[in-house]
């Protein structure tokens, strides 16, 4: 008797198999004349040669979907083990305006018009600037264009950084290993993640480098190639980082500067490097700006109504 072992990498088997093994229960209707074993990250089949053959063909399909909308149900399976190609099975995505299928299938779309020109000017340019106050998804968008572009093999990595201002070079007193200290400070990021890739697949590919996610003093001296790369909080880069920042391009890569600069900690007479790139860039091809306003924030209702209290204030000031 043959033996075929599949060894499921970057996918949760919990999620694979399902409730109580009811997607392997559905396998094993579909080819009665194997058995299949399913075990840890591991399914074992035994059976005829030419069958095995059919049944991997049938799972690499099935972690393929699974990879990409990451939701396995029983119409889903039915279809794939029924069809000849993907393009049978899949849902079209239409305007285009799904990034990414999150986790538990969840749908990530660019919701606002500003949040579809910044999505517009990524596919247009190999730098773009998006520019906004708190809640307008500037920073979520971004992440789901990189998550979607490594997906869809365009880049090898993502790289993550925000400048570690308020750290500043005092991390000392916080307690625990730099990769501890700087977590927090990272958080945003994370959260963005974590609605796009499950928990498991995220933990293994910030391990192997994959994602990488890094204050923005890591980034002095390497060249950035085949990445997407987001640079957060811009408004708290200084001159000299903003430079150092931007100059880390590499081939095929993807740059998206984020940042509100109404909420500048730098301090004072120091000039964010974010106000000064905007400045010297703005009429510079290759490279797009897009601004994110209040009409753009998605947070909390409340947000706004903080954001526009907030402008009132600075107005006048």
């Amino acid at each position: 008797m043959n033996e075929l072992i599949i060894e499921l990498t970057d996918i949760s088997p919990r999620e694979f198999f399902g409730q109580g093994n009811q997607n392997i229960d559905l396998l094993k209707k579909y080819f009665p004349k194997l058995k299949i074993v399913a075990r840890g990250n591991k399914i074992k089949v035994y059976g005829d040669e030419e069958m095995l053959e059919e049944f991997d063909t049938r799972m690499d399909m099935l972690t393929a979907h699974f990879a990409k909308y990451n939701k396995l149900d029983e119409n889903v399976i039915e279809r794939v083990l029924t069809s000849e190609t993907s393009s049978d099975y899949e849902s079209p995505e239409g305007s285009g305006e799904i990034l990414v299928h999150g986790v538990s299938g969840r749908l990530i779309k660019a919701q606002t018009v500003n949040q579809r020109k910044l999505v517009d000017a990524a596919k247009k340019n190999d730098m773009v600037f998006a520019i906004g106050p708190a809640g307008t998804g500037k920073t979520y968008t971004g992440v789901a264009l990189a998550v979607k572009a490594l997906k869809e093999k365009q880049v090898k990595r993502i790289i993550l950084t925000r400048p570690a201002v308020e750290a500043g070079e005092n991390l000392g007193f916080l307690p625990g290993d730099l990769k501890e200290k700087l977590d927090p400070y990272m958080q945003p990021l994370y959260d963005g993640l974590r609605d796009m890739i499950p928990s498991e697949k995220l933990a293994h590919l910030i391990e192997n480098g994959t994602i990488q996610i890094a204050p923005l003093a890591f980034m002095r001296g390497r060249t950035l190639d085949n990445a997407f790369v987001i640079l957060d909080e811009a408004q708290n880069t200084t001159h000299a980082q903003m430079k150092m920042f931007l100059t880390r391009m590499g081939k095929n890569a993807k740059f998206l500067v984020t940042g509100d600069p109404g909420q500048i900690d730098l301090p004072r007479r120091v000039i964010s490097g974010l106000k000064e790139a905007l400045l010297i860039l703005k009429n510079t091809e290759g490279i797009g700006i897009v601004y994110l306003d209040d009409k753009d924030v998605i947070r909390h209702k409340l947000v706004k109504k903080v954001v526009d209290a907030y402008k009132t204030i600075e107005h006048q000031n």
